[in-house]
C-alpha cells in the first residue's frame, strides 16, 4: 500500500484486502479476542459469518458493543510499521440476504458452512475508525469517509 494514501483511502483498501482480523468482545465487563474473518457490505460496513456454537457470538447477543482489527503486513522485522484499521461499533445480527453472496465473494471456502443452522451474518455498525498507516503515523478517520471509501473499492473487490 503506498504510503501517500489519504488514511480512509488506505484503510478501505486494507479492509477490503483482509481476509483474516481480530474481534474483541465484552464478556461480563471482560475483553475477549477471537480470530474472524471479515468482508463488507455494499454500504462499507463489515460482514462477519459467525457461529453461535463461538464464544464471541454469545458475548455480541448479551452486549453487542465490539472491535476489529485488521492488519496488513509490516515493511520491515518490526511490526510496528503494519498497516492497521481498528474499528468500534455495535453488531447486530442480519439476514443472509444481500450479504451471504459478497461474503462468500471474499471468503469462498465458507460455502462448505455458511448453510449451517449454527450460522448467521453478523453486521458492524461502526462507531470510531482509527487507522495506524505505519510506526508513528495514526489517524483519527471520518467513519462516513471510510464507508464511502469501502463502497467505492467493495464492487470491484469482489466482483
Amino acid at each position: 500500500m503506498a504510503a501517500n494514501q489519504e488514511p480512509p483511502r488506505a484503510a478501505a483498501a486494507l479492509l477490503l484486502a483482509a481476509r483474516a482480523g481480530t474481534l474483541a468482545t465484552l464478556n461480563k465487563g471482560m475483553p475477549h479476542a477471537s480470530l474472524v474473518t471479515p468482508a463488507v457490505d455494499r454500504d462499507g460496513l463489515p460482514i462477519l459469518l459467525l457461529s453461535g456454537l463461538a464464544a464471541h457470538t454469545r458475548h455480541l447477543r448479551a452486549d453487542p458493543a465490539c472491535a476489529l482489527l485488521v492488519t496488513g503486513s509490516a515493511t520491515d522485522e518490526n511490526p510496528q510499521t503494519a498497516p492497521r484499521l481498528s474499528l468500534t461499533g455495535m453488531a447486530r445480527e442480519v439476514s443472509a440476504d444481500g450479504v451471504r453472496a459478497r461474503y462468500l465473494a471474499a471468503h469462498p471456502y465458507a460455502a462448505r458452512y455458511v448453510g449451517f443452522a449454527d450460522f448467521s451474518f453478523w453486521k458492524i455498525f461502526i462507531i470510531s475508525a482509527q487507522y495506524i498507516g505505519g510506526f508513528a503515523s495514526a489517524s483519527q478517520l471520518n467513519v462516513a469517509a471510510l464507508q464511502h471509501e469501502i463502497s467505492e473499492r467493495a464492487g470491484s473487490a469482489y466482483g
